[in-house]
């Protein structure tokens, strides 16, 4: 296929998705009209998959849609729904010049993405846990110099300073570690996934008396990886708790008050907000 059909593929694709979630940083739809999707997924025919219908193409175009792409369906690993990751990345506001970490990097689609929004002068630590993945990630990225490629778990282990955390693994609590790599002004999207495979989307900013947080959207990510063990919970949110959630506090920074909504052994999620 030619150049420029490729082109205009991801132009029309960008366009939609900036359609889709109707973006405030055009920079985004820039981005996703540049890296070529193909490149980080693997050879076709592909499975594309909308509403949980899965189609099998070996066209191009099949992948320049709304859709998520499987990258490994017997793990159950897509290449995620850039819809999604468009409202996302709208959310946390990658500047350039930033430090971002990426947490389940994959095989480096929306890496390459964060790569783009960070330039010039910004830099994106990516790490994906599944070993082949991360291999994959690497040879991937190669010609996005502000990218580094870790070959291990993000989660329980001291990070660098960072003022984008952009996870894609559902996890039950966040990592501790995530909320102290925030740099003041710092923001973290995560999903929150208290509940079997499902929860909102959290994007939580780090205040100077503590860390905002405001739920977006449900969803349903695969959990994730090596995390030694899930994180022991004196209480669980409803759906109405889900949603009343404003803050996120460190437990050995405050103990849980009756504005707690759900309770884990280090973190705590609760219902008042943060001053600012």
């Amino acid at each position: 296929m030619s150049t420029s059909a490729l082109e205009r593929y991801r132009s029309q694709y960008a366009e939609q998705i900036a359609r889709l979630t109707e973006i405030r940083d055009r920079r985004i739809e820039t981005a996703f009209a540049a890296v070529p999707r193909e490149n980080f997924l693997p050879r076709p025919p592909w499975t594309t998959i909308s509403a949980g219908v899965a189609i099998q193409t070996a066209d191009v175009a099949g992948i320049y849609d709304n859709v998520l792409v499987a990258i490994d369906r017997e793990r159950g690993i897509n290449n995620g729904e850039p819809a999604l990751h468009a409202t996302w990345l709208d959310a946390v506001a990658p500047q350039p010049g930033e430090t971002v970490i990426h947490v389940g990097a994959g095989t480096g689609y929306y890496t390459a993405i964060l790569a783009r929004l960070v330039d010039p002068g910004g830099h994106v630590e990516a790490f994906e846990y599944e070993a082949d993945l991360a291999a994959q990630a690497a040879r991937n990225l190669r010609d996005y110099p502000p990218v580094s490629v870790h070959a291990g778990s993000a989660f329980g282990r001291p990070l660098p300073e960072a003022d984008v955390i952009y996870v894609n693994a559902g996890v039950a609590a966040p990592d501790v570690e995530w909320l102290k790599a925030l740099k003041p002004g710092g923001r973290l999207i995560f999903p929150w996934q208290p509940h079997q495979g499902w929860g909102p989307a959290m994007l939580v900013r780090r205040r100077a008396k503590g860390f905002s947080a405001k739920p977006l959207m449900t969803v349903g990510f695969i959990a994730c990886s090596g995390t030694t063990e899930r994180p022991k919970s004196n209480r669980k949110p409803g759906e109405a708790g889900l949603a009343a959630v404003r803050s996120i506090w460190l437990g050995a920074d405050r103990a849980p008050d009756p504005t707690a909504v759900a309770v884990y052994d280090r973190v705590w999620f609760s219902s008042a907000k943060v001053e600012a």
